[in-house]
């Protein structure tokens, strides 16, 4: 008797070793399951870091270009070293103006300037620098007609547009559409008056964001 009942006991152990079909299907579902949910999580991560280091990096590259522009704004020619000639000029997307450049013991040079934003890439060109002012013309009209051969320098790319407004001395509020702005003709003795445009207003549109970035420069030396 003692042996027979101890096969029995023996037979209801065996049957409860391991798992059963259906337990190991419901345990090979849950672990689907996290798998699917923990690919999930990598690829939002993954996804994040990808748009924050491009963000990074635009932002840094509109850093450089506002750093640029911002030394050619503080260096614009002044009216009364250009005659009846226009310093600036601005249209959308396009902003042209006239710098000075200076070197260790030599005279200051004239230097046209070029702010393009073309197939979603803001760029800027730069003629030789010169002190003939009929040379300067014919790269001035060179740079307002696009047909300047000057290589161009890539400052940033996914730029949609470039809304540029004016300050005018004396003025009460920012302009667009200012175009040409030619000074008025300097009075032989006459002691220079103030730059006619002391402001300049730069927003960038960005391709996929609501908002540009916008900066504001003064114009000539402070």
């Amino acid at each position: 008797m003692r042996s027979s009942s101890n096969r029995d006991n023996g037979n209801r152990a065996g049957k409860h070793t391991g798992f059963t079909l259906i337990e190991l299907l419901v345990a090979i579902s849950v672990l689907g399951v996290i798998a699917v949910l923990g690919w999930r999580g990598l690829d939002s991560i993954v996804r994040a870091r990808i748009a924050l280091t491009s963000n990074l990096e635009q932002t840094r590259g509109m850093q450089l270009a506002f750093a640029q522009l911002q030394s050619d704004c503080a260096h614009l020619a002044s009216p009364y070293m250009l005659p009846n000639r226009a310093p600036l000029v601005a249209v959308q997307d396009q902003l042209t103006l006239i710098r000075t450049v200076f070197a260790d013991d030599q005279p200051t040079f004239l230097q046209v300037i070029s702010y393009r934003v073309q197939d979603g890439v803001l760029t800027r060109r730069e003629s030789v620098a010169t002190r003939d002012l009929r040379q300067l013309d014919t790269l001035w009209q060179s740079a307002i007609s696009n047909t300047d051969m000057s290589s161009a320098v890539a400052l940033q790319a996914g730029i949609s547009a470039m809304t540029i407004r004016f300050w005018v001395n004396g003025g009460n509020a920012w302009l667009t559409n200012l175009g040409i702005v030619t000074p008025p003709p300097v009075v032989p003795g006459s002691a220079p008056g103030p730059a006619l445009l002391t402001g300049l207003e730069v927003t960038m549109q960005l391709r996929g964001r609501n908002t540009g970035l916008l900066k504001i420069f003064l114009l000539g030396a402070v």
